[in-house]
């Protein structure tokens, strides 16, 4: 895959090394090539269709009920659907990242040390169901079981 990867340097003291580099690096490239930018614009457009149509159907209720269930609806899909589907997109993009790193020659354990430096790292945080990612200890705890899948393509330099 060609192009630029970009991200932001206050990562690189949690980072702290080139493995914790590799673990950044690889999330982000998984990102891209799992085209998660893509699916989130599809999915932005069938919340807006979805809330159109809603719209059309309550065009002859009174103002308050169309503004009670359209409030219900954008509350519904973002809760329901948007931030459970972005929060795996996260985990799918620590799956292929760690294996990524590891297929270059980084030991994916790496990740299992970065993602609780960034845990400690990190300020107050809204509960995971009203987020686009992970609970810092759902992450840490899935980190743990996808280490062994990444282990196989890991190659010592």
């Amino acid at each position: 895959m060609t192009g630029h990867y970009c991200f932001y340097t206050g990562i690189i003291p949690v980072a702290k090394n080139e493995a914790g580099l590799a673990v950044v690096m690889g999330h982000e490239v998984a990102h891209a090539v799992a085209k998660h930018g893509n699916e989130r614009m599809s999915q932005g457009l069938l919340q807006q269709m979805g809330g159109m149509a809603l719209q059309k159907a309550l065009e002859d209720k009174p103002q308050q009920t169309q503004q009670i269930w359209m409030t219900a609806f954008g509350l519904g899909s973002q809760l329901g659907v948007m931030l459970p589907y972005s929060r795996l997109q996260e985990n799918e993009a620590d799956r292929l990242g760690m294996i990524f790193m590891a297929k270059a020659g980084y030991d994916p354990n790496a990740a299992l040390d970065f993602w609780q430096r960034m845990s400690q790292d990190s300020g107050v945080k809204p509960p995971e169901f009203l987020s686009t990612h992970p609970s810092d200890e759902v992450r840490i705890k899935n980190i743990k079981t996808l280490i062994p899948e990444a282990m196989k393509y890991y190659k010592k330099p």
